[in-house]
């Protein structure tokens, strides 16, 4: 069907009919400056020239580089099978599972989903999960400030920068006072924490490994915390926790993640996926969906939706989360990973990212003009300091073919020749070679 443009007769007519003069004013909230000058479109091209456009223009980005950045999103395999079950048509083309007669099979896969966060973190319950680890950060903290009643809430700055920009945007319009504590040789300060930790105080966040990549027992905090009538909120690497002390096990009251290193590609910055867990004495105040397993009159298990506390579900202003979608299809990547990894598969993938992180910082500790921070044990992320400008670094070995890692500056004010590496079971001896030589070469230059 080819394209008839309609005539000025008919331009009026609709204009008319949306109560405007002229086509200007369909604009007039756009500043001139920002407008487009025209709307002048090349001709249409056919299928077969789209694609060969697209792949022209695909083929000038540097795609083969090789990825040690982390910074709370991470470069993991990912096996075949996850991609073909996820893509089966009865997961693939489903919605919101809200008739349980008809969808006890996405019911089933999002309960099974919730079982293994909460078996993954020490906790006792799980929601349906969240976009990603910035907002299910911040619905852990409007979850902290329901459950206690008070509106403080103290800020480790090892917390990754991006969750702590987006709880400050989410929260900004709320009376909710915010301290952020410094963190001392790259580890949170008890000595900061405790000053500013009182029993007007809602909440605690800390994150483990936290920015820096400095893994700690967090549990002395949780202690101080909860003998002051304060939560603990504690943000974590799922990946890590194959070989960490669980948040369970330091007594966290809420566990919150980014789900993206479980199955789920990085995909220029999403979908992905936020969990949250916390424990059954405050079930009730957990927000978004929550699957629950029962028996029907035939005494025939079954699942449903259960504890229906979103804003939708006629809570109105009383919901406890307004996030009225969960991501349902990256929790099935994520549960459908962790199933065919397995218990012991997890703990052999933790091992292997963290000994192939003590391997390069082995060998990046023998170059001129590194220097490898060791004021904690990490897990497979850690922090580097260069005789020169991180950032510069950056630019350089990106022309070497290196994402080298992330320029810590472009967050921490006096850390411009700060550099966060991270390793992930897909980078190779030879890679890693090869990234230590092309890092000497820069900085010798």
């Amino acid at each position: 069907m080819s394209y008839v443009p309609h005539t000025k007769r008919q331009e009026q007519e609709m204009l008319k009919v949306i109560g405007l003069k002229s086509k200007e004013e369909l604009f007039r909230d756009i500043k001139p400056e920002l407008r487009a000058k025209s709307f002048d479109l090349p001709e249409g091209l056919s299928e077969f020239e789209v694609l060969g456009r697209i792949k022209n223009l695909a083929a000038k980005n540097q795609a083969e580089l090789i990825n040690f950045i982390g910074a709370g999103f991470y470069d993991h395999f990912i096996p075949a099978a996850v991609d073909a079950l996820v893509s089966r048509p009865e997961f693939y083309t489903a919605y919101t599972p809200y008739q349980p007669e008809c969808s006890q099979g996405w019911l089933q896969a999002i309960y099974e989903y919730q079982t293994v966060i909460c078996r993954l973190t020490g906790m006792e319950a799980a929601n349906a999960s969240m976009y990603d680890g910035g907002t299910a950060l911040f619905e852990a903290v409007m979850m902290a400030i329901r459950v206690t009643g008070k509106n403080k809430i103290i800020i480790d700055s090892g917390l990754n920068m991006i969750y702590r920009t987006m709880m400050y945007t989410y929260t900004s319009n709320l009376n909710i006072e915010f301290v952020e504590t410094k963190v001392v040789h790259g580890r949170s300060c008890r000595e900061e924490i405790f000053k500013y930790l009182d029993d007007k105080t809602a909440a605690v966040i800390i994150q483990n490994p936290n920015f820096f990549g400095a893994v700690d027992d967090y549990s002395d905090i949780v202690e101080k915390a909860h003998s002051l009538g304060a939560l603990v909120i504690m943000s974590v690497y799922p990946v890590s926790l194959g070989i960490l002390k669980t948040p369970g096990e330091m007594d966290a009251d809420i566990v919150t993640g980014e789900g993206q290193s479980l199955g789920i590609p990085l995909s220029f910055g999403g979908p992905y996926l936020g969990f949250l867990a916390t424990r059954k004495k405050l079930v009730r105040k957990l927000p978004g969906r929550i699957v629950g397993a029962t028996t029907d009159e035939d005494n025939k298990r079954g699942f449903v939706l259960t504890l229906q506390a979103r804003e939708q579900h006629i809570r109105r202003e009383k919901a406890t989360s307004n996030i009225c979608s969960n991501e349902s299809l990256c929790a099935l990547r994520a549960l459908v990973h962790l199933c065919l990894l397995g218990k012991k598969g997890l703990i052999n993938l933790a091992k292997l990212n963290y000994n192939k992180a003590e391997y390069a910082k082995a060998l990046l500790d023998k170059v001129k003009g590194v220097e490898v921070k060791r004021s904690s044990p990490t897990f497979n992320e850690f922090t580097v300091h260069l005789s020169k400008n991180a950032d510069e670094v950056v630019s350089i070995m990106y022309k070497k073919g290196f994402a080298c890692g992330f320029p810590l500056g472009r967050f921490y004010r006096d850390m411009d020749n700060y550099l966060l590496i991270s390793i992930t079971e897909k980078r190779t001896k030879g890679e890693i070679e090869k990234l230590v030589k092309a890092l000497e070469e820069v900085l010798c230059d």
